[in-house]
């Protein structure tokens, strides 16, 4: 082979290369039941021509901070850490939304919880800078209860992460958690708990988990944006039809077969997989949080600006989803 076409066979290759490694979607995701469509996006990337890799924080806020810093191209998050990272500078979209409700108030059975006015003079846990803090903050002022972290109000809050709450209602050191799913059914299959109410009578309604993608992903990396999206429809479409499917990769892949079949089918049923959201929706929530003050946002965006359907609405069309 001459010198010549080497040169030109290896440039052929380093451009080969080059396109593939652009091909690379950083995505960051959240250990749940109903976070698990999201998840499966990796496993049928390469046919949709595209490589994702998915990194696991612990709460929404991580993915945000982790957005800004560069490190990721597309979050998976609760509404409110998408709308306190917009508030406060982050450069991002919602693009879709991915599961609807996925909240629930659990107290211990001893703990005579049957309502929310039963929380007076209560210790409830619930992870900080989540939606279900907004959910939490709302449901106790609609029934006229003050709250803080410091003593002094109607209920106590006691922050602490969505994996520690379970064991937290478990050793009796709370009376009550807002929490997310699978592990709110968990601590009512075993025992520990009880449910209280699903918090879905605020004006937020069920609150829908958004799917956000970075400013620069979304308008400088337009057709492989365009591919994630259809990636997720896809998965997401797979998940709704095949419930067994869904099951046995959450159970088996997400939670190592910790959860069980009745767990997994408790929290979907709390925790439905969707594909949209409207700037109406988020529009409302940014509203309830500057009312409470939640999120500590510099700025409440307004979600005309950037809530963008369109990656999504092209997907559905081409997959013939309605």
């Amino acid at each position: 082979m001459s010198k010549f076409r080497r040169l030109s066979l290896l440039a052929a290759l380093t451009l080969v290369s080059a396109a593939q490694a652009q091909d690379v979607v950083r995505l960051g995701n959240l250990k749940f039941a109903h976070y698990g469509a999201v998840s499966y996006i990796k496993e049928i990337a390469p046919q949709c021509g595209i490589k994702v890799e998915e990194h696991v924080f612990a709460k929404g806020p991580d993915v945000m901070q982790a957005i800004l810093a560069g490190e990721l191209d597309v979050g998976a998050t609760a509404s409110e850490a998408a709308i306190s990272g917009r508030a406060n500078g982050a450069p991002i979209y919602v693009v879709a939304g991915f599961a609807k409700g996925g909240a629930r108030l659990v107290a211990r059975p001893d703990a005579n919880i049957k309502s929310v006015k039963d929380l007076k003079g209560k210790k409830v846990g619930v992870t900080r800078g989540g939606i279900h803090e907004v959910l939490l903050i709302a449901e106790l002022a609609q029934h006229g209860l003050t709250s803080s972290d410091q003593p002094g109000k109607d209920v106590q809050l006691v922050f602490l992460a969505f994996a520690d709450l379970n064991q937290a209602l478990m050793g009796k050191n709370l009376d009550a958690i807002m929490q997310s799913e699978p592990q709110s059914s968990q601590a009512i299959n075993k025992g520990y708990g009880m449910e209280v109410m699903k918090p879905y009578d605020t004006p937020i309604g069920a609150p829908v988990r958004t799917l956000v993608m970075s400013e620069k992903f979304y308008k400088e990396r337009r057709a492989v944006a365009a591919k994630f999206m259809n990636c997720f429809v896809q998965a997401t479409r797979l998940f709704i039809d095949k419930q067994a499917v869904a099951e046995k990769y959450v159970r088996e892949t997400i939670f190592k077969s910790q959860i069980s079949k009745d767990d997994f089918d408790d929290a979907i049923s709390n925790s439905p997989y969707t594909y949209d959201i409207t700037p109406e929706h988020i529009q409302i929530t940014t509203d309830v949080m500057a009312k409470f003050g939640t999120g500590r946002m510099r700025t409440p965006p307004l979600a005309k600006d950037w809530v963008k359907t369109d990656l999504l609405d092209a997907a559905k069309k081409s997959l013939n989803i309605h």
